[in-house]
């Protein structure tokens, strides 16, 4: 099956055609406005005979052709559970069969017996006098033969029952067992995607039907599947008897279930169109949940008098959803009830010519009961195959979707014979004329930018919110490649580089740092997996960010819990939060390359003093980037480079660029007016630049600061 493909399109389905790309269109967070989203369209399929069986011959073939791969991940997720299920349902299939010949017997032997007390006949039964000629057997007294039968029905009636317990604790192991699987499957894919594939709503929405549609498809699949196996073994047998009364009789029973079935595939292909459709309403849905459930958001929730609001949110949300799924539902199980009669007055049918044959003596008591099980059995057994064979279909198409993930690839090159990278690693940084945009972004982040980073030298990137700071970290992690242009590290462009080895050499904190749910210990050793039980190295990094004073005085020192998921912890201020991940940074002793975005903007002066002059000396054979808004920490940089509107418009020391009197500068005075009340003209931007309206960034930076000697220009370059 392609990758992508949601299984093969028959005709009473096609949801792709003339449909809109997901979450396309005005925004639609669901906290305002109209809680439904487009609905899926269904385009017509063939209305000719021909066509609709060549569409209903690709759905087969789709599905059987999937059967393998779901077969292999089930064996691979528990050998020994997989045989049990198949030998367990297998064995299972002539139950029936025995069940439907005991019966037989039974009845004939009643019904010897009323003959003989009646007729005053030998009182002699054999298994060949009872409607079963070619089975050799004992001869017993009718009383004796009735009690031998009705205990091999009973222990028949006791093996059908664990059988079909083992099949349901067989099934309920593999479940978990291929649960787990799948889950690992899910996350190990994730972990290997780029950041760009997080960029996209629609990825959400794979990633929640992958986990959550997908994870006991494969199971109930291949359960399906032996469940056939075990009707295809029962159908055989009942079907020789019933041919025996009437092979009309025997193609009509056959035929009857068929219009029930291409309305039951019909629906479940419906089914699944409204399901992938309905899972952006359901993401919103959990997001109303997590809005008033959790704990990060319960101070705005409780302060803003939020939560009714979000739950009448819900309450609509959920409304347009369940209101999809309950008219699909009622129409699906309606048509099934009205497609079904035609098997109920077959049935009917049945049972009247076996009693007309039977009145007619042709057929005996016994025989006229157990050809009316056969009849029912057979007919059974064909809805069951159909069944299941359209539950195997609707199942793929749902496993579609952790097909679809698992084809997702990483969206940037990795060199199929990458440079190791060097040893030791100096850390020279160089951009050279590096253009970068954001996944469907129309304007660039960062535009031709070129500087050079030297080894061991600490940089500061200053600049407006949205100048384009942050993505330069995320470029010099290769969390994304660039648009134009290229990033060398000692000489060498980081895309020849393996990632996972590049990223080795990079100690890093960003601005939107993560506060994990765990021990203050793990969370500081989160930094180096490879030392997170190493309490010397985590203390030595505590103590390098500045944290160690603050988790001494926890209640269990580093194995106090952080967050109150999972276990009795505490809570950490924001500053405090701030230190345990500038912690995490420094976990990296040999890394040699050392970037913090925005390291104090939650820190207390003090701390912040504190952690500024100790940096030159945690920074020592290292090459330090920093950004900040904060100037009086930013003039202690080695070097400043100012970025705004995505350009690097100004570069050099602080006392050049206070020189300068450029935009540093003019930032510098607004900062420091505030100490000492100095006036400060206010920027005004100019959006009047020719380059306004394909850019409008650079336009405006262009058109505000119109180069002459002073302004727009570089320093010590």
């Amino acid at each position: 099956m392609p990758p992508g493909s949601h299984g093969p399109v028959i005709w009473w389905g096609g949801w792709g055609r003339g449909r809109r790309k997901p979450e396309s269109g005005p925004a639609n967070s669901g906290l305002t406005g109209d809680p439904t989203i487009e609905p899926p369209q269904l385009p017509e399929g063939p209305k000719d005979l021909r066509g609709r069986w060549e569409s209903l011959k690709q759905s087969v073939v789709g599905t059987t052709a999937a059967l393998p791969q779901v077969l292999r991940l089930v064996w691979e997720a528990s050998r020994p559970t997989t045989i049990g299920l198949f030998a367990t349902t297998a064995i299972a299939g002539i139950i029936p069969t025995i069940s439907v010949g005991i019966t037989l017997m039974l009845t004939n032997a009643v019904v010897a017996g009323i003959n003989i007390n009646a007729f005053h006949v030998p009182d002699r039964v054999a298994f060949a006098t009872l409607g079963v000629p070619w089975l050799p057997g004992p001869t017993l007294t009718a009383v004796q033969m009735i009690v031998l039968l009705a205990a091999l029905q009973f222990a028949v009636f006791v093996i059908s029952a664990l059988l079909n317990t083992l099949r349901n604790i067989t099934q309920q192991l593999l479940q978990n067992s291929v649960s787990m699987r799948i889950q690992l499957m899910v996350m190990e894919k994730a972990a290997s995607l780029d950041l760009p594939f997080y960029e996209d709503p629609a990825s959400y929405d794979l990633l929640r039907r992958a986990q959550n549609d997908s994870i006991n498809r494969p199971v109930l699949m291949i359960a399906t599947a032996f469940g056939l196996l075990q009707t295809i073994l029962t159908l055989g047998t009942m079907i020789v008897l019933l041919f025996g009364v009437s092979w009309i009789l025997g193609i009509a029973v056959l035929i009857s279930p068929i219009p029930a079935f291409i309305a039951d595939t019909r629906y479940g292909w419906r089914g699944y169109n409204i399901a992938r459709w309905g899972s952006r309403l359901l993401r919103r849905m959990t997001y109303m949940v997590n809005l008033v459930t959790t704990d990060s958001f319960a101070k705005e929730v409780k302060l803003f008098g939020l939560g009714q609001y979000f739950i009448e949110r819900y309450r609509l949300i959920a409304s347009a959803f369940y209101d999809s799924q309950r008219s699909q539902m009622v129409r699906r199980y309606l048509t099934g009830f009205a497609l079904g009669n035609i098997s109920t007055i077959v049935t009917s049918f049945t049972y009247l010519y076996i009693a007309l044959q039977a009145i007619a003596g042709h057929l005996s008591i016994g025989a006229l009961t157990a050809y009316t099980q056969a009849a029912v059995s057979v007919q059974n057994s064909i809805q069951s195959i159909l069944s299941g064979f359209s539950g195997m279909y609707e199942h793929n198409l749902y496993l579609n979707n952790l097909v679809e993930l698992m084809a997702k690839q990483p969206s940037m090159p990795v060199s199929a014979e990458p440079k190791p990278v060097p040893q030791p690693l100096r850390g020279e940084i160089r951009f050279e004329n590096v253009t970068f945009a954001y996944p469907g972004a129309e304007n660039p982040a960062l535009t031709e930018v070129s500087f050079t980073i030297k080894a061991g030298e600490t940089l500061a990137v200053v600049g407006r919110n949205g100048a384009g700071k942050t993505t330069l970290f995320k470029l010099i992690c290769r969390l994304y490649d660039p648009l134009e242009g290229r990033i060398l590290i000692d000489g060498v462009d980081i895309r020849d580089f393996e990632p996972t080895e590049l990223r080795r050499q990079i100690g890093a904190m960003f601005q939107d740092y993560v506060d994990y749910q765990a021990t203050a210990s793990e969370n500081i050793g989160l930094g180096n997996v490879l030392e997170i039980t190493d309490r010397e190295a985590i203390v030595s990094a505590s103590k390098q960010a500045g944290s160690d004073e603050l988790i001494a005085n926890l209640p269990d020192g580093y194995d106090t819990a952080l967050g109150k998921w999972f276990d009795a912890g505490v809570n950490l201020s924001g500053g405090e939060w701030q230190k345990v991940a500038l912690a995490r940074a420094f976990m990296r002793e040999d890394a040699k390359i050392l970037l913090l975005d925005e390291p104090t903007s939650a820190l207390d002066a003090q701390a912040e003093y504190d952690l500024f002059e100790r940096l030159r000396s945690l920074t020592h054979g290292r090459t330090a980037v920093y950004i900040s808004h904060r100037f009086s920490t930013v003039r202690r940089a080695d070097r400043i480079v100012f970025l705004e509107h995505g350009r690097l418009v100004e570069e050099g020391t602080h006392e050049e660029l206070m020189r300068l009197g450029g935009r540093y500068a003019r930032l510098f005075r607004m900062q420091a007016a505030a100490y000492t009340g100095e006036d400060i003209e206010v920027l005004v931007e100019d959006n009047s630049s020719p380059l306004a309206g394909k850019y409008p960034a650079a336009g405006r930076a262009q058109g505000a600061h119109p180069e002459k000697p002073g302004e727009g220009a570089v320093a010590a370059r």
